[in-house]
């Protein structure tokens, strides 16, 4: 039996009395005009405030915006009294927006309790804000941001509602490549972050609604985009070109609004102005692209890209009693080179080190080699260190173009006995470009150390067993760079804060774009006099080695040494092959409770 509610059966009885009701010539009457709508919900607060922009129209004196608001349960906002607009127009000068004492006003700003704007409430969430700007046209074109909220309704992320594509000569890509998700910082104007109509971050345009192209009070704080992207970039202590423009170019540029774009940053480098001027007219008329103008690496960068550098697996010379290892140079098209001939013409030179080697972990330096023939490739030979009798073997390999930069090769690995075991391989968890996005020159850091393939060519000396102390910074490789960018080697070259310091260094994305995953790190130590002074003859658990790096106060040791890690303990003889039993991995593996991904970010 069908059972009724009360509120059915009732809608039963009505629909009867309906019917009864028909004309008396049994047909239905004409049907009416729909009744409305059930009305959505409505609320007066929000913690978060969606903006959906309707329509905008800009007319002379002032500019419309037609638009929507709910809150994070998508529900309609009724109440709204707060919104402001601005824009920033393009000019001959570029971007530009005066402030109000200028007496050549550009672009404006507006809020809802100005006088002459007003903001309405259409219908239930929906609004339109008229925003009076005296300077502004119909045919003004420019930056317009907007946004609104206040009291109990939250603000909202600020909107760029339209922009002149042709004036963004960067991307919110390229600066975040650095600054990941610069409104989670602590720096300056984090909640000043703007998004576009479709809720993706736009970095570049939400920042020059402010900082334009030109300066908006003669030099005062309101500083214009040049000095921020050119000049605040040039105090880089290391590996960092200002000229190789294409790292925050993307895109071709082919106009530049004013001359004094290049003043500022020529004079804040120290380079003459003189030729400015007539350069300057000629790259504006040309169409030219001004990225290769500027864009002075192009040798190195041809020089990586056009050659090929190969090691052979080390092999054993009974006459000479020495591991030796032949190194090659290709062209692009992989047509070996005379690498003696080069050698020979003084164009390049070669070095190269024989290696231990343990489940892909690097365990010292086993050999340096030198010079032992010459011919179209280059055999490089010497003595293994007794301490690696028994031990796999690699080379690398390292071949500098007239001290302009370096190319780095490994070769196989192969057992005591010489016997092929596998190509070489070491766990190496960010990706090639991780350096290269920061160290632009295309050049080396020190002893012919690339930043290319995320400073795979460090490995050398810096590495598990080559017990380095790296200005007292931290050990090994990964430790290492740790350190020298947020923990206490960010000082050590210059005696100041690097320029990382003013990175979020939670942001691991950064470099480690594909995550990590702590299972994955080989279980050996680290050999560690970096963190012991200077003195040998201590090592490291490999996780702790990482993470105290950075995170090196007593509480944070002390947790690491009571889930097994281990500090500075004594260099056993076979330390190499030694597990450790650090259990870091259990808490703080990716996906776990206290997983690493809830203190670093490692999404973009």
């Amino acid at each position: 039996m069908k059972h009724l509610t009360k509120c059915k059966l009732a809608f039963v009885i009505a629909a009867a009395v309906g019917i009864a009701g028909c004309g008396s010539d049994g047909k239905d009457g004409a049907p009416g005009e729909p009744g409305p709508g059930p009305t959505p919900p409505t609320t007066e607060t929000s913690e978060i405030t969606n903006v959906d922009v309707i329509h905008h129209a800009v007319e002379d004196g002032l500019v419309t915006v037609e638009f929507g608001i709910t809150n994070e349960d998508d529900i309609r906002i009724v109440g709204l009294e707060d919104a402001e607009l601005y824009l920033a127009a393009l000019t001959e000068q570029g971007i530009k927006r005066s402030n109000s004492s200028d007496e050549n006003p550009v672009g404006g700003a507006a809020k809802a309790s100005d006088e002459g704007a007003s903001l309405t409430e259409l219908e239930n969430g929906n609004y339109e804000f008229i925003a009076p700007m005296a300077a502004v046209t119909a045919g003004t074109e420019g930056i317009i941001r907007f946004q609104v909220g206040g009291g109990e309704i939250a603000t909202s992320d600020y909107i760029v509602i339209d922009k002149p594509v042709e004036a963004m000569t960067t991307s919110t890509e390229a600066c975040y490549t650095c600054h990941v998700d610069y409104s989670t910082s602590s720096f300056r104007h984090p909640s000043r972050v703007a998004v576009d109509l479709e809720g993706e971050t736009d970095f570049v345009a939400g920042c020059m609604t402010c900082h334009g192209h030109v300066t908006r009070d003669d030099g005062g704080s309101n500083t214009h985009m040049q000095k921020i992207g050119h000049i605040n970039h040039q105090g880089f202590e290391t590996g960092f070109e200002v000229s190789n423009c294409t790292t925050c170019h993307v895109d071709p540029i082919t106009t530049v609004y004013s001359q004094q774009t290049c003043h500022d940053c020529h004079d804040a480098a120290g380079v003459a102005n003189t030729e400015v001027e007539a350069t300057f007219n000629s790259f504006n008329e040309s169409g030219d692209d001004w990225r290769e103008f500027h864009t002075v690496m192009t040798e190195r960068k041809e020089l990586k890209e056009e050659h090929v550098a190969s090691a052979s697996a080390p092999y054993f010379v009974q006459e000479t009693s020495q591991w030796c290892s032949d190194i090659s140079l290709h062209n692009a098209e992989e047509n070996q080179l005379n690498l003696g001939e080069l050698v020979d013409a003084g164009t390049v030179s070669v070095s190269s080190y024989l290696h231990g080697y343990y489940e892909a972990s690097i365990t010292g330096r086993a050999a340096s080699m030198s010079v032992s023939t010459s011919g179209e490739s280059v055999a490089l030979c010497g003595t293994l260190d007794e301490s690696f009798a028994g031990s796999e073997l690699f080379a690398s390999a390292r071949i500098t173009f007239d001290g302009l930069m370096s190319i780095t090769t490994h070769s196989d690995i192969v057992s005591a006995e010489g016997a092929f075991i596998n190509e070489f391989e070491r766990r190496h968890s960010v990706t090639a470009d991780s350096c290269t996005s920061c160290h632009n020159s295309e050049g080396d850091y020190h002893k012919g150390g690339s930043f290319d393939e995320g400073g795979f060519g460090c490995l050398a000396c810096h590495n598990n067993g080559q017990d380095r102390n790296a200005k007292s910074s931290a050990p090994g490789f990964g430790p290492m760079v740790h350190s020298m960018h947020w923990g206490e080697g960010s000082d050590a070259v210059t005696g100041e804060p690097n320029s990382a310091t003013k990175l979020n260094a939670e942001n691991c994305v950064a470099c480690h774009a594909d995550g990590i995953d702590l299972y994955e790190v080989p279980n050996a130590y680290i050999k560690s006099k970096a963190f012991n002074g200077g003195d040998a003859g201590v090592m490291t658990s490999p996780v702790m080695a990482n993470c105290f790096a950075c995170h090196n106060d007593e509480k944070a040791q002390s947790h690491m040494e009571q889930n097994g890690g281990e500090l500075n303990v004594p260099v056993t003889a076979d330390w190499h092959t030694q597990p450790t039993s650090e259990s870091c991995a259990t808490c703080h593996a990716e996906g776990k409770s206290f997983g690493i991904e809830k203190f670093h970010v490692f999404e973009r």
